[in-house]
């Protein structure tokens, strides 16, 4: 390679330069697009974690919730006990 460099003349050698500038170029290019949709995936997956997460904790609420009311009816159901066909006794 050295030798096919040594032969070329002043104009080829500055082309081959102005090529290969070219080609860093669209590479930097290529890589900072590429850097950008990783960055835009990261992101997408913090959003993710996040929901999912916020997710846990309204599981949380809402099982807390649930057995709050299970035992306001129970409370309420031992007070008024129904007879035997479903309703409650006045």
């Amino acid at each position: 390679m050295d030798k096919t460099l040594q032969k070329l003349n002043r104009r080829e050698l500055l082309e081959l330069l102005l090529e290969q500038n070219r080609r860093i170029d669209a590479l930097e290019a290529e890589n900072e697009a590429l850097r950008q949709q990783l960055e835009n995936r990261r992101l997408r997956l913090e959003n993710v974690g996040s929901i999912a997460e916020a997710a846990m904790q309204l599981s949380g609420i809402f099982e807390t919730a649930q057995k709050a009311a299970d035992l306001y009816l129970q409370e309420v159901q031992a007070a008024y006990p129904s007879d035997k066909k479903g309703e409650t006794s006045a």
